[in-house]
């Protein structure tokens, strides 16, 4: 049944790193939170937000649960619905399974891997609407994952329904523009017309890379950083330094794009292997709808692949604020239109 006139909705994409939240008609709402450290407070923090834009009704999806201070799936799924009852209080909450229907949460605790990782087949469905004839394929960047979801005829049609069977088949890629560390890009960095060792230690991240080379925007306040410091060009410049052991006070820009670029480089192709696997024969007729930060990052894939199919930007269709939540507006809009 329909509710959309009677009701209004709020939808969140509870992650790992960040709580994004999107009305569906314009409104979105974005915000770290280090599920990992934090997940005691996640009741309070998304009654918060809550209290940013208030609904009669809730919907949730989620990729927190796999956090590593939750034993196992279950708990993780438990605690997030959990967390989003509690703030909802006496308003209705409902949560996207992976089949497209939307849950209670009685139901998704007894099915929590129906509800785990759900957020990209959200996503993919609202891709489906901008490419909705032949063969075509959502490609999401976001900081810590790459999704590559294929489409037929405006429906997503995946290999994994998991995320572990995603990442099996390379729909899944565990990188992405902020928080892969860099020593699980590359184990040696060009310097000075020599190559030194990587320490394997997260000293520094992919963010750092796209800071050092403009596809990331500076941000004085941040403290997401591998070492909590500002996400400035120059505090990454000393971060890139300190990846290889070298004084940042001889580390110049030059050395740091440099080392930067190959970070870049490497990046791109394991992309690129896995979406050589994914999408064979690719053609200039394909369609391929960009979501998330790493657009750029994308774009390089495709150069590498000498591939020029027609391209689709969530970040022109709905706006960068709103594209930055999609999978959470994604998700207000599927919960308007049904329960």
């Amino acid at each position: 049944m329909s509710l959309t006139s009677i009701n209004s909705w709020l939808a969140f994409d509870i992650g790992g790193a960040n709580i994004k939240a999107a009305d569906g008609r314009g409104w979105s709402h974005s915000e770290p939170f280090a599920m990992w450290q934090d997940w005691k407070r996640l009741p309070d923090a998304i009654a918060h937000i809550k209290s940013l834009h208030p609904a009669t009704h809730y919907a949730v999806t989620m990729t927190g649960e796999i956090a590593d201070c939750f034993s196992d799936r279950r708990e993780g799924v438990e605690h997030i619905v959990g967390s989003c009852s509690i703030a909802a209080g006496e308003n209705a909450v409902f949560f996207y399974s992976v089949d497209g229907t939307l849950l209670r949460a009685d139901k998704a605790t007894h099915q929590p891997l129906q509800v785990a990782a759900s957020n990209w087949h959200a996503l993919a469905r609202l891709a489906g609407s901008l490419a909705p004839s032949g063969r075509s394929w959502l490609i999401d960047i976001g900081s810590t994952t790459t999704d590559i979801v294929p489409l037929a005829y405006g429906q997503p049609i995946p290999q994994g329904m998991t995320d572990w069977d995603r990442l099996l088949y390379g729909e899944l890629v565990y990188t992405g523009m902020e928080r892969t560390p860099v020593p699980a890009l590359v184990r040696s960095l060009p310097h000075r017309g020599s190559t030194r060792p990587v320490a394997c230690e997260c000293f520094a991240t992919s963010q750092d890379a796209w800071l050092l080379l403009g596809g990331l925007p500076e941000n004085a306040t941040s403290n997401t950083t591998a070492d909590k410091k500002p996400a400035t060009r120059d505090a990454a410049r000393i971060r890139m330094a300190r990846s290889m052991l070298l004084e940042p006070a001889s580390f110049t820009f030059a050395d740091a794009i440099e080392a930067a670029t190959a970070i870049v480089e490497s990046q791109t192709l394991v992309i690129q292997d896995a979406m050589g696997a994914l999408i064979q024969n690719p053609l200039p007729e394909d369609h391929v709808v960009l979501s998330g930060q790493g657009e750029i990052l994308a774009r390089r894939v495709f150069d590498h692949m000498g591939w020029n199919p027609q391209t689709v930007s969530l970040k022109d269709v709905l706006g960068p604020e709103l594209s930055r939540v999609a999978p959470a507006h994604a998700v207000a809009m599927i919960a308007q239109q049904r329960v």
